[in-house]
């Protein structure tokens, strides 16, 4: 009989969570429609509400800040437009990113090209604060970082960055769809103005996530238009039942979360320092806070893909650094940012680990490498890696 398959690719998506998939179940049987006034339309609304709540709790937001969309991307999309502004002060000009940030937001939004600016990161992965400096000379701009790297797992100094962001009369928004469910969030805490999160990373359903507003922003202009749902933010009828599902996930990981996350460290370090006995093994961004979950590691010579695919025939889902959305294997731009050459940034492989990822698992995936790197890597006199 087959072995069971080892999923280590939390950080891609994540499986269902039990509380909200019962959620969801719950949602589907609910004629009304949230926006109607009925008792069968108000059942509905209080599913919405409810999850808005939760999701409000978790980061430390006011529930009618927290507007619904169809995902992280969307989320991202709706708040890089030009116009925002803190209560009556001075409407946002240009927008400054990272050069690793998400598609979503390498993308620039409704932010015209000549108005955009890209800030240098370290080669730990962190924003270069002296660059951001020169960057925000100027108009207000609005600056967009992601609060833990998807592929790295790094931790922007965000409070840092913010407090240059705000000096400087701009808007901060983070990015954290990565962060959000595995490190504890508050948006005041952040200094943020706007925050991005989405439900299928933290155990909640594909295609729902949320832009969430600190007090005071003014000026966001809804990219749906229609309706009035949303305060107006965002129109169309809400996806009720991934919304619902989304609430539920959110209660489930809070309420797991510090617990959940020194687990997976301490697994996390269990999976580096088995990789480390293969010569040649580099860890990126281990030097800077990362999130608990995540290992970026590379060896030169070693073609990712062919690693990714190794890995999936021993029944072991990982990911590689380099993968772009249409499948095709490109050097990481995330790599390449942080001063990285071609030879390891398209040999990135990223290990995620989740709330219910066991010691035997990591262990599986070291047994896995040992066989792995012992015959597709060689030395440069054509011999093979010695195995351990």
């Amino acid at each position: 009989m087959a072995r069971d398959r080892v999923y280590l690719d939390w950080n891609a998506t994540t499986p269902l969570r039990p509380e909200a998939r019962a959620a969801m179940t719950a949602a589907w049987d609910l004629a009304g429609n949230p926006s109607s006034v009925h008792a069968e339309g108000r059942q509905a609304r209080r599913l919405v509400e409810d999850a808005r709540a939760a999701i409000a709790a978790a980061v430390g937001a006011d529930p009618r800040n927290v507007v619904f969309t169809s995902g992280g991307t969307e989320a991202n999309a709706l708040a890089l437009g030009p116009g925002l502004r803190r209560g009556g002060g001075q409407a946002i000009e240009k927008l400054v990113i990272s050069s690793i940030e998400h598609a979503s937001v390498l993308s620039g939004g409704r932010f015209a090209a000549g108005d955009t600016a890209m800030v240098r990161v370290t080669d730990s992965g962190l924003v270069d604060l002296d660059h951001l400096r020169v960057l925000l000379d100027g108009p207000p701009a609005l600056v967009s970082v992601m609060l833990a790297n998807n592929e790295t797992g790094a931790l922007q100094p965000v409070t840092e960055i913010a407090e240059l962001v705000h000096q400087a009369g701009g808007l901060l928004h983070v990015d954290a769809v990565q962060a959000f469910g595995k490190i504890l969030i508050d948006i005041s805490a952040l200094k943020a103005n706007l925050l991005s999160i989405s439900a299928h990373k933290i155990g909640g359903p594909k295609g729902v996530g949320a832009l969430v507003l600190a007090e005071g922003v003014a000026g966001l202009d809804a990219l749906l238009r229609g309706g009035g749902q949303e305060l107006g933010r965002r129109a169309g009828t809400e996806n009720v039942p991934g919304i619902a599902g989304f609430g539920a996930a959110v209660r489930a990981v809070m309420a797991g979360l510090d617990e959940d996350a020194a687990r997976m460290e301490q697994l996390r370090d269990r999976l580096e320092e088995g990789l480390r006995q293969t010569r040649g093994v580099f860890v990126f961004s281990q030097n800077v806070p990362r999130l608990p979950n995540t290992t970026l590691f590379a060896v030169p010579g070693l073609k990712a893909e062919t690693a990714v695919i190794g890995f999936d025939l021993e029944g072991i889902a990982v990911s590689s650094g380099s993968a772009c959305s249409s499948g095709k294997v490109q050097p990481s731009h995330v790599l390449e940012a942080m001063g990285f050459g071609p030879e390891l940034a398209k040999s990135g492989l990223r290990l995620s680990l989740g709330w219910s990822t066991s010691v035997a698992e990591v262990d599986r995936c070291l047994e896995a490498w040992r066989k792995l790197s012992g015959t597709l890597l060689k030395l440069s006199d054509e011999t093979q890696l010695e195995r351990f």
